[in-house]
């Protein structure tokens, strides 16, 4: 495709020749004051005057990123126009659901359907489908290969059509990869050459941690789906300046710490630092050492922290590290000469403009953790064990005990007194629990006996880890850390250790290389001695996947109300994320993982308490059979060759018998199954005029749900298991779906039915309408004495009684993953408006996306401190001004009590840019691009 002309206002189009290829490319030194500016930013001018075009991106855009501002806060508004967009499946089936029906719509309204169509490469890797059903056993991958097809062939065959029906729109099948790691190894190209111009490769993914790509250098965030839809389809994305916060790494690492305590201890630093909104850019003599996959790893961590970006720039490590994975010596040379041609090589002596600076130490980096429900909430692995005592008070019934597992009263008094209370743990609790329990119900006391057919008898007690996945493209793309593993489950086999009989293992790659490396050291079968069999090549765990535990496990656990604790190499471990009986979660390097698998507890001290005793008949700790860099090193050098990435990834898009078997419908249009329900035609266009209707004030809404501080997507967005006795649940059940076929709300992102009914229904969401009360449920204002309602059925209630809702947040309101459905959904039950302390950048631009207009309380303000409870109506007025082109700053909020009293506030409008007022005002962003095209 042949890009548009650049208006070229500062003279800076020139030719690059590499080789025998030359490239029009336009000069960053054209425009005065750019040698200044930090590596991204440079990224972010390139991509302005390539695309300038007079009226969405201007020369006055241009200059005013030029000259940038490094103290002053975000005000100038940019539009960049990424060069590419990566999808997972979960959230890339809904964007070719809405590709396809803004297909019909465009036809309605008198417009040709081929203007539906990415103008921008789309690739899409399923990765986010395949559930640890089978594990710990040869045949898992098979089968689970096996059952995933199974519950998805639906959605398989859509995205087939769709494979066929656009142009620019490719899929990875199933059983591939990770799509980030896909990304990192296959499918990014560095600097891009498309219609005769090199450029930076730039992206957007429908998925948070598309941030990963950052460590090689390209310019890369996750958008909502409706977003990356916009920009499959031409539009820029509306953005401000943003601060650049500057992170300069010294030092080396010590012996024993891997990329993964780097990037917990990252993510700690910069959550407290505060970058929300904000590009990270890493700098320093010491960056040339870090190698691409720990850049890539912290990278990936970029939502953790809460950046937009966290990028490192190209250097030689980067050339290496394309070269190592297969990509052509034509692009190789293409990404050197560039970057040195534009000012984008890295000069480890260079110290850019930066908004803040922030600096690491890498010899001060020590083995980690973090859990148990936050990834920025780092332990230091030498305080893991008094660290999860003090968190499990938080999750016990006070009639409970608390664990003995693998304890001693030596033990108890082993602990330094800084970290001893004045009586002994369990003591102390004991006494607690007996006080509390007076005249209680009697329950059982822990430890629990399980019997089980396959695993033999043992006991569970709280802090019991269930599960232990290695799993997440954070660190499944890191040979470091992923050889690491291997080699100590080498060597705790070799010393006659065995996981525990009630740990779920698992080991789900990110790609196919790494079964590979694995196969060539001959590592696989250590592995699998303890249980960490192949499972599949996907997000599993990390996104909810991790399957159901053992039944007489999961009993166990319901039945005497047991905290048991998952230990994964994920990105993500917030509360009713990775399996509904886990209450507690780690994120931990692979190494770390396999440690707790055979230690069976996080109740426990790795420097002073022994894994087991070994074949020798002595006692074998972790340090034992913890392998050393060197050993880790040489096992990469022997082991990993570029032919494996050349050999993997030949085929990529090909899929195998499985892929192409499935019959792929054909047609500009697609052929809506009315008994689907995995895929439906969703009704954002229903009775949608070529005009805008003016925006309204909103009157008389009544509050969905009242929510506090750190509620995430996914507490918002529909995720995990369809329970049976939800609203999604007798949904399915009245189209004559049997239970063991619901599959996952991921799996039916295509159907707005089922995941309605899921928004808001997470097992830990704490809506302050009501007390005490977990999960989806609301008070319901329509019904007499304002009883419990499951939050779909009471948003039913109100659309019938023509009542809009509005919801209240507290600080940080939708941090976490992109998730477009948590802004659907939203906006699908009827609510107006969310009015909130404060926002995360994904979730607030895709309200907007959605229609719904994003509201901040006054600083220092929040519905409490106003009085507000939830039980009042809500007026919200001048919303209005803005038919006439205008944004206002406030809008006024009054809640009217029962009794009439009010309180009345100015809540900000958190619609921050120009584009994102024309979103609003059509309705949503698709709805302002299909005007658009039938206008074109």
């Amino acid at each position: 495709m042949t890009a548009p002309a650049s208006k070229d206002s500062f003279g800076s189009r020139a030719t690059l020749t590499v080789g025998n290829e030359s490239y029009e490319v336009f000069r960053l030194d054209a425009v005065p004051g750019s040698a200044r500016l930090p590596y991204s930013l440079k990224i972010l001018l390139e991509n302005l005057l390539r695309t300038e075009d007079g009226r969405d991106i201007t020369a006055e855009q241009i200059s005013a990123l030029a000259n940038w501002d490094p103290k002053a806060e975000p005000a100038t508004e940019i539009q960049f126009t990424p060069g590419r967009v990566v999808m997972q499946d979960f959230t890339g089936v809904p964007c070719v659901v809405d590709l396809a029906t803004m297909r019909e719509a465009i036809t309605e309204l008198g417009g040709d359907p081929d203007k539906v169509n990415p103008l921008a490469p789309a690739e899409l890797v399923i990765d986010h489908s395949v559930i640890i059903d089978v594990f710990g056993r040869a045949d898992a991958f098979e089968r689970n290969v096996e059952i995933e097809y199974e519950r998805n062939k639906e959605r398989y065959q859509f995205l087939r059509w769709g494979q066929n029906a656009f142009d620019e729109f490719k899929v990875v099948p199933p059983g591939t990869g990770i799509v980030h790691q896909v990304n990192l190894e296959y499918l990014a190209r560095g600097i891009m050459a498309r219609g005769g111009q090199a450029y930076p490769d730039t992206c957007v993914g429908t998925d948070s941690h598309t941030t990963m790509i950052n460590g090689l250098g390209v310019l890369g965030w996750g958008v909502g789906g409706i977003e990356a839809e916009a920009a499959m389809l031409g539009q820029p994305v509306s953005m401000l300046i943003p601060r650049v916060v500057g992170f300069k790494l010294s030092g080396e690492l010590q012996p024993g710490v891997t990329a993964t305590d780097v990037v917990l201890t990252i993510t700690e630093m910069l959550r407290e630092h505060g970058v929300v909104g904000k590009f990270v850019e890493f700098y320093g003599e010491s960056v040339g050492a870090v190698p691409l996959a720990n850049r890539a790893t912290i990278g990936n961590m970029s939502p953790e922290f809460g950046s937009t970006a966290a990028i490192f720039p190209i250097d030689e490590e980067t050339i290496r590290y394309l070269s190592l994975t297969g990509r052509p010596q034509e692009q190789l040379d293409l990404v050197e000469a560039y970057a040195k041609e534009q000012g984008l090589w890295h000069d480890p002596t260079a110290e850019p403009a930066y908004s803040e600076y922030i600096e690491l130490d890498l010899s001060t980096v020590v083995p980690s953790i973090a859990g148990p429900k936050r990834p920025q909430d780092r332990v230091a692995l030498s305080a893991a064990k008094p660290s999860f005592r003090q968190e499990l008070r938080g999750y016990v019934n006070h009639d409970q005990e608390v664990p003995h597992t693998n304890l001693d009263e030596a033990d108890e008094e082993s602990f330094p007194a800084s970290d001893a209370p004045s009586l002994s743990f369990r003591e102390e609790t004991k006494v607690a629990a007996r006080s509390a329990a007076a005249g209680a119900n009697g329950r059982p006391t822990n430890p629990v006996t399980v019997n089980s057919t396959e695993r033999g008898q043992f006991e569970l007690d709280h802090g019991a880890v269930v599960i232990a996945s290695i799993t997440s493209c954070t660190n499944t793309s890191n040979p470091s850390v992923m050889l690491g593993a291997a080699l100590l489950a080498r060597n705790a086999v070799n010393k006659g250790l065995e996981s525990k009989p009630w740990v779920k293992t698992s080991m789900a790659p990110g790609s196919q290389v790494v079964t590979g490396y694995y196969e060539q050291a001959g590592l696989w079968p250590y592995l699998e001695k303890l249980g960490f069999h192949l499972v599949g090549y996907g997000c599993t765990t990390c996104i909810g996947n991790s399957g159901p535990l053992p039944q007489e496990i999961s009993e166990a656990v319901s039945e005497n109300d047991l905290t048991v604790v998952s230990v994964l190499s994920g990105n993500r471990n917030f509360e009713g994320r990775i399996n509904p009986d886990v209450k507690m979660n780690y994120l931990a390097s692979p190494p770390l993982v396999i440690a707790y698998a055979l230690a069976g507890t996080m109740d426990f001290d790795f420097e002073r308490q022994p894994l087991g005793i070994g074949k020798d008949g002595e006692e074998v700790y972790l340090a034992d059979i913890w392998p050393s860099p060197e050993e880790v090193q040489r096992t990469i050098d022997s082991s990993i060759s570029k032919e494996m990435f050349v050999t993997d990834y030949s085929d990529v898009f090909d899929g195998g018998q499985r892929w192409k078997s499935l019959p792929a419908p054909t047609g500009k249009t697609f052929a809506w199954d009315p008994d689907s329900t995995y895929v439906r035609k969703p009704p954002y266009f229903e009775g949608m005029r070529p005009e805008p209707e003016p925006v309204t004030d909103v009157s008389g809404a009544r509050v969905l749900a009242k929510l506090g501080d750190s509620v995430t997507t996914d507490h918002i967005s529909p995720a995990g298991a369809i329970k049976l006795d939800s609203p999604a649940g007798r949904y399915l059940a009245e189209q004559g779906v049997e239970r063991k076929d619901f599959n996952s709300y991921g799996s039916r992102r295509g159907n707005h039915e089922v995941m309605i009914r899921g928004t808001f229904a997470n097992i830990r969401l704490r809506n302050l309408l009501l007390d005490g009360v977990q999960g989806g449920y609301t008070r319901d204002f329509t019904q007499p004495g304002w009883p419990q309602a499951f939050i779909f059925d009471a948003a039913q209630n109100y659309a019938d009684a023509g009542i809009p809702l509005v919801v209240l947040g507290g600080k940080e309101y939708g941090s976490g993953s992109s998730r477009d459905w948590a802004a659907k959904g939203t906006r699908l039950l009827g609510v107006r408006a969310v009015i909130a302390e404060s926002f995360e950048r994904i979730h607030r631009s895709n309200l907007i996306g959605m229609g719904v207009i994003p509201l901040q309380f006054p600083d220092g303000e929040s519905a409490d401190s106003l009085g507000i409870d939830g039980t009042e109506t809500f007026d919200i007025s001048g919303i209005t001004a803005m038919n006439s082109g205008q944004t206002p700053e406030t809008v006024q909020v009054t809640a009217t009590r029962e009794d009439g009293s009010t309180v009345t506030f100015d809540a900000r409008v958190r619609i921050d840019t120009p584009g994102e007022a024309e979103y609003y005002r059509n309705g949503g962003i698709l709805q302002y691009v299909l005007r658009n095209m039938v206008e074109a």
